[in-house]
Order: C-alpha cells, then structure tokens, then sequence
C-alpha cells in the first residue's frame, strides 16, 4: 500500500486547529489518489495461538517501514499462545495496531489452533478500535485452546488451506516451546501441503504461487518463564504479582499465630517463579526441580526453621514448585513437607497451593509493556523477513528487544528438561540463563549460611537518600545480610546525609532486617539534602565511627563527590539507584520506579474506566519525574495513553492543536474518552493546568475535561516483585564487590581509597549489571536538571504515538537488526539473562 509520505503527514502538525476543514479535505486527497495507487494489491497477515490462543493478521505492507513505494507483497501473520497469559492481551493491541499502520488488513483467529483448522467465523478482520479497553484485562480476549486436531497432517492441511484462501503467508505466534514448535513444524511443511492441496484440487496453482512461503515468528507467553533465550516471558511478571500478594496476605495470618506456611506455585518442571518468589519475600526454604535438595534434606530444614525462631522470627514460609523433586527425581509434596514440620518440630504448620489463581488478575505495567514491545518488534521482524529468513522469537535481554531463531531456543528449552533427567542439575541451572544462576546464588547466599564466627573487623555504613520509595528496605536487607555473611560489622545511617552529620549511626543485626523486603518507603528514614555544608561534619564521623566504605542508596545528586578535599572520603563507595524518577545516570532502571509505575497504571485504569462510562471526557495526568519523562513515557505505554508529554521531547502550541484534532476526531469513534499524561517539570509554560484550560476550551462540544494530579501516591505502597527483587540483588553485589576492593585498597595497616574506580554507580545498562566510576558519569549528565543525557527508553515513544493512531511516525525499535544466537559451539548460553 502507498502510504501519504511522511513529510506530507509531518507538514499536517503545522495546522491550526480552526483550518480543521481544510486540512481534511487536502488529507482526503492525498489519501485518495494514495488509495488509486494501491489498487488491488493486497498483504495478509494472520495472528493466530495454539495450545492457547491464535490471532491472525491479513496485511497489506511494504517490505521496510516509511518506505513510499507502492509495491506489496502477499503474504499474512498469524499467532499462537499457550494457556492465557496476563499481558497478551497487550501484545495483541501491539500487533493489530501497527500491523494497520502498515498498511495491513488484521485478522484474529480465535480459539487458538483449533481456530485455524476449522476457519470460517473463527478468522475474522479485526479493526483499531475491537483492540480498545483490553489493555488492563487479563487472559487474552480471541480465546484459547488446545487442538490435537492440528498435531496430524489433516488438520495442518486444513489450517493451510485456510491461510492460502485469506492470502495469509505471515503466522505471528504466542505460545512456549510446543505450540512453537508447531508453528515451525507447519512452516517446514509448508511447500509440501501446498503440493497435497492442489492434488486434491483444494488450491489453485496461482493460490499456491502467491503463497509459496510461510514466514514464522514467535512470542513465547508462559507465566512459568521456561522459556531458554529471553529474561522474560509474557505473563511472568503478572504471576509474580499475584504470588506476592499471597505471600504478603498470608505472611500477616502466620506472624499472628506464629506459624509456618508451605506455599506451592505454578512453573511446572522451572523453578523460575517458585525462586524468584522466595528471593522476593525471604523464604526460609524453597524447593525447585532445578537443584533438588541434598540428601538428608529433611534434616537440614529443621535445623533451619528452628535457627529461625531463635533468631526471633515468629514464622517460617517455605516456597515449593509444583515440579519439586529430590536427587532421585522423587516428587516432593507440601503435605509431606508438611508432616515432616509438625511431626519432628511440633510447629503450627499450614499448606496452600495457589492453583490457576497465578494465571489472572489484571496484567502488570511490565507485561503490559513487554507485551506492546515484543508485539511491535515481531511485525517488524515479518516486515523484514525474506524466504531464506528462519523461523524468529522475539526475545527480552536486558532492556532490548532481540531476535533470536527460534529453534535455537526451543533446543535449549529441551536440554533442560534432559539435564534434570540425567541428574545433572549444575548444568540444568546454567542452561536457564544467567538471571537464574544469579537469583539461585542470591537466595542461598542470604538464607541458607549464617554468619560466620570470625570477623573481618570492616564497617561498612548503609545511607538512603532522597525520597522514600519502594523497594530501598529490600536493598538494605541484603547489603546488611551479605555483609555480615562475609564477617563485616554493618552500621545503619538514619536520616540520610543528615543523620551521618549528626551521628545517627548505630549497628544493625541479621534479625533487626527480617521481613524488611516487602515493607514500602525507608525504614531507615531518608532526607533530600546533600552533604552540602555538612561535608566536613560527615568527613569527622566517618573517622569517629571508623566506616571503611559506604553504600548510598538513593537518587541522583549522590553521583557528586568531593573526596579530593577530605580524606576521610577516600573509602570505597556504591551508589545503588533508588528513585521513583528513575533519572540516575550509569543504570537504565531504579530501585522503586516498577512500583511507582504499577501505581500510575492502576489509577490510569480506573480513571479510563470512569471516562469510558461518561464518554466524550478527556483527563489530563501528571506524573512524578522531575525533569525525567520515564514514568509518563512507560505509564503512556501501559495504559493505552493517547499522548504523554515529557521535558526530554520539546512540545509546542502546534502540537497541542494537532493533539487536540486528534481527540476530536477520535470522539467520532467507538472510542469516546482520552488520556493525556503529562510529566510534573516537562515544560514551565505548558503546565498541567494550562493542559486542562486548552484541552477544555478547544474540545467545547465535543468533550469535556478533567485534571489528576497524582502527587505523592507515587511514592507509597508496597514493593512489586521486581522491586525487591532488583534491591536484593543490587544490595548483595554490591556488598561483595566492596568486599573485593577494601582488599585492594588495604595498605600499610589502613584503608585508602582514591582512584576513581573506587566510588561507583551499581547500574544495570543494556544486558548486565555493571559498576561505572562516578566521575566517568559526568559527560552523559544534565546536572542542570538531574537527568542522564542519552536515556534508552525515549526509543519506545514512536510505540506510544503508533499505538494511539498518529501518523507519519518513523519507528526503530530493534538495536541489533541482525538475528542473534543463543547457542554457541560448545553449547553454552550466549545472549543470556540478567
């Protein structure tokens, strides 16, 4: 299809919002000769799932976005999924979405696999507004099932049957590695059930010539994240959120009545969830298919829960996969667990398996995003895929969309399961990925040693700075646990800088931090001010209270030092990044900003839910931020926002007008509500207010305004899943990688530390956590307004704009176009996970 070109669109944005007539009319013109062009050329793509859901997509497009030639090609996506996932939803809006502004025609196939054998109303078009209000719904809307028709060849043979019919060449696929593996099975045959169809005088050998390649990717959705190659999966993030609340409601009842409580999770033979899960809450135990217990565990976990209530803990949680087993790959049950605690140790025992309640809910602003992301980037990957390319997934590393060949993937999935048959159980850990590795030693760092008898005679000072936010007590947890597994003596700094000044320094103890990770906002207490003119105060307590090195937990203006001038400074520093702006520089993500987010989408839902109920009603949003558009960006992107104005993307009065057309003319749809999210510092003049006035006075008639102002709500709550587990693991390195250099840094009977790696940002950028000098962090800094000068998630606002049904938008969402690899040739894991 010929689209308008985009500077014919951009010159649109010029136009005052009184020429609307006008400017309409030469659209409809330009729109119209475009349309003659086309003529009958036609791209199809399907969106089909198969255990699970099917989506399909009819198309038609060009070969590379923003591309103004008019040659089309005919082929069509389709999509498969397993068991609903919560944020599948959101990959099927994604896909739609901009599969339309590709100029393609969209189908869903509905009930999965099954759908696409049987055809007929199961495939049916779908259009910009049947995608609307489905971004906050669990599950996923086209429905899912399993279908054994599609595993013989008869069924795979009317399933093709109906693709070359629609025109439909392109399969887009939601699913784990069996319903992937289908899918590829289907595109490897493809050629030959061409030939079975036209013998049986079903097809046409031109119908045959115009489909002659089947082109496949995948997006795998599973909430037990077994799938080897991507950090995540669809719908994870969201069990975990339905896991935590569990544990949170229950872990209340067994402090109450001082019980223990055995909790089995979903995950099937992966222990993702089940791991993660005790990591995020503090399990005193947890049973994963992974690394069975060694024998004799029965022992040892007595001998923990009863180290436990010595140490003053009032209850015990132990977390089990559905797939635990021992090291003879004998089931290990809850209720044999649980008759093994109120045999031997006479405790008030309780046993919960959480069962499909894991699998709904309202999807998390992660899955959301994830699944918006991976959506985008798989009708891209189709866009660029020729014959020669090889079946694809899209995958998460780090904060990047990646592809990756998808029976690569589904290769190493199945290594797994072989690893834990032959009781290699090392391997079966490696094999899931780096992330795994390092959530598996966090959690037994943490909760399976106890501190040694020996001491190292070094104090090492915890500090939070800034405004509270969640997930800073979850941080402190685990840099005092681990520091006092390595013999340490931690000291905690109340107040922040202020409290350091005036000597609120006091030692903190393994028990005094039990159930810290799940607690919202600092229990530490915490302050905004810098040392500032207290340096010189702070500089004598650091002596007075002989602190060897210091960890800062906080926002953005730690990232100054002035250890040149005061000697006592010259100690070995960490800042850990904690701030609901997410502005720190050296990391592309801060502990508290998921919570904060997950807050903003949840009142962006019941705010949407409110306008859809009033209709023709527009509500302007602001968010917290600073200078930094990160939580109006991301919160734009998970609750379907049509625009989220941000200091880093200069807005003038031409865009606001051309923002205001848009409303109006998207009130003349099903679709009669807007959005509006405005970041708190992103223009002096342009304030939220100046916002509702324009919006309220331009839209007179046709819709009517309302303003939130979100304030400090953003601050509060409590952790997500990812917060305490991104704190629990940014405390613990960063606690071994102070370890490391006070042994460096250790000369003539004292600690002196002042080359520049010694004080460092823990940040994770791109694939990894690294730790970055302070001074190398200057040039990429805006001081002025507390923001880094490059941000990798302003590459995700053309998806924001696609999304809400602008124009002209050139879209890159890809930073590798080339197809990685996840195997090596020694077999080992490459593009792995953090």
């Amino acid at each position: 299809m010929h689209r308008v070109s985009a500077r014919q669109l951009v010159n649109t944005k010029r136009v005052n919002a009184g020429s609307l007539g006008s400017h309409l009319i030469n659209y409809l013109a330009v729109l119209f000769s475009s349309l003659l062009a086309w003529g009958k050329k036609l791209f199809r793509v399907l969106l089909v799932p198969d255990l699970g859901h099917w989506y399909h997509l009819s198309c038609s497009s060009r070969k590379s976005l923003g591309s103004s030639s008019d040659t089309a090609w005919y082929r069509g996506p389709g999509w498969q999924g397993p068991l609903c996932a919560a944020g599948m939803n959101a990959a099927v809006r994604a896909t739609v979405r901009v599969g339309i502004y590709t100029g393609a025609k969209v189908y869903f196939v509905h009930e999965g696999y099954q759908g696409l054998v049987d055809g007929g109303d199961n495939i049916k078009p779908a259009t910009w507004e049947s995608v609307s209000m489905m971004l906050q719904l669990g599950g996923t809307v086209i429905g899912s099932a399993r279908c054994m028709d599609f595993k013989e060849k008869w069924g795979r043979l009317k399933a093709a049957c109906n693709l070359v019919k629609l025109g439909i060449t392109n399969l887009c696929v939601i699913g784990g590695d069996g319903s992937l593996t289908g899918a590829n099975q289907f595109r490897t045959e493809w050629s030959e059930l061409l030939a079975d169809l036209i013998k049986q005088g079903k097809i046409t050998a031109e119908e045959a010539k115009r489909s002659s390649h089947l082109n496949i990717v995948g997006m795998v959705g599973s909430i037990d994240n077994d799938f080897c190659g991507t950090d995540m999966t669809i719908g994870t993030d969201s069990a975990l959120h339905r896991i935590i609340e569990v544990v949170d409601a229950i872990t209340t009842t067994a402090q109450s009545h001082q019980r223990t409580f055995i909790l089995e999770v979903m995950g099937r033979h992966c222990g993702y969830l089940a791991l993660v899960t005790a990591l995020a809450c503090g399990a005193d135990w947890v049973f994963i298919p992974e690394m069975p217990p060694e024998d004799n565990w029965e022992e040892h976990l007595c001998k923990r829960l009863i180290a436990q209530r010595e140490r003053g803990s009032r209850l015990n949680v132990i977390i089990m996969a559905e797939g635990a087993q021992d090291r003879k790959q004998k089931p290990i049950t809850c209720d044999q667990v649980k008759n093994l605690v109120s045999k031997k140790l006479g405790f008030d025992t309780r046993s919960t398996i959480l069962g499909h309640v894991q699998r709904g809910g309202t999807p998390s602003a992660f899955d959301r995003i994830l699944g918006s992301r991976m959506g985008v980037e798989a009708v891209m990957a189709l866009l660029e895929a020729t014959p020669e390319t090889p079946a694809c997934v899209v995958s998460l590393s780090g904060n990047m969309a990646i592809r990756l060949p998808l029976m690569e993937c589904v290769q190493v999935t199945k290594d797994v399961t072989v690893a834990m048959a032959e009781g290699r159980f090392e391997d079966a850990v490696n094999l899931r990925g780096k992330s795994f590795q390092n959530n598996w030693n966090t959690y037994k760092m943490l909760a399976h040693v106890n501190p040694p008898e020996v001491k190292s005679n070094i104090n090492i000072a915890i500090v939070n700075v800034g405004a509270p936010c969640a997930g800073m007590n979850a941080a402190v947890r685990s840099a005092v646990r681990a520091g006092l597994i390595q013999g340490h003596q931690m000291l905690a700094i109340h107040d922040g800088f202020d409290g350091l000044a005036n000597g609120q320094i006091e030692p903190i103890t393994w028990a005094q931090v039990g159930g810290w990770t799940g607690k919202g906002g600092s229990n530490l207490g915490t302050k905004r001010n810098l040392p500032g003119k207290n340096i010189e105060q702070i500089s004598l307590n650091i002596a007075k209270f002989n602190i060897h090195s210091l960890i800062i937990i906080g926002v953005f203006g730690c990232c100054k030092t002035t250890r040149e001038k005061y000697e006592e400074l010259c100690i070995p520093m960490v800042v850990i990044p904690a701030t609901v702006s997410n502005n720190v520089p050296g990391s592309d993500f801060s502990i508290g900003a998921d919570t904060a987010l997950n807050t903003i989408t949840t009142t962006c839902d019941r705010i949407k839910q409110s306008a859809a109920g009033t209709k023709r009603r527009v509500f302007i949003i602001e968010t917290m931020g600073g200078y930094c558009g990160y939580l109006a960006t991301m919160a734009g992107l998970s609750s379907g926002a049509d625009a989220a104005y941000i200091y880093e993307e200069p807005f003038h009065i031409h865009d606001l007008e051309l923002n205001v057309v848009h409303l109006i003319e998207k009130m003349k749809t099903s679709v009669k509500r807007g959005l509006i999210l405005r970041n708190s510092n992103a223009n002096d003049n342009y304030t939220t207010q100046f916002l509702y006035n324009l919006y309220s006075e331009e839209g007179k008639g046709t819709f009517d305004c309302r303003m939130n102002i979100l304030g400090h709500m953003q601050q509060g709550g409590t952790p997500t899943p990812f917060d305490r587990n991104f704190g629990t693991k940014m405390g613990a390195k960063s606690v071994m990688w102070l370890t490391d250099k006070l042994k460096e840094c250790y000369r003539h009977g004292r600690i002196f530390a002042n080359t520049p790696d010694s004080a460092c940002v823990l940040g994770m950028k791109r694939r990894s956590l690294i730790f970055q000098p302070l001074a190398s962090l200057k040039e990429d800094t805006d001081f002025e307004h507390r923001i880094p000068k490059t941000e990798w998630w302003l590459k995700l606002r053309p998806i924001l704009k696609i999304l809400a049904r602008y124009e002209a938008v050139e879209i890159d969402t890809s930073e590798v176009a080339a197809m990685e690899h996840i195997i090596k040739k020694t077999g080992e894991i490459k593009g792995g996970k953090i």
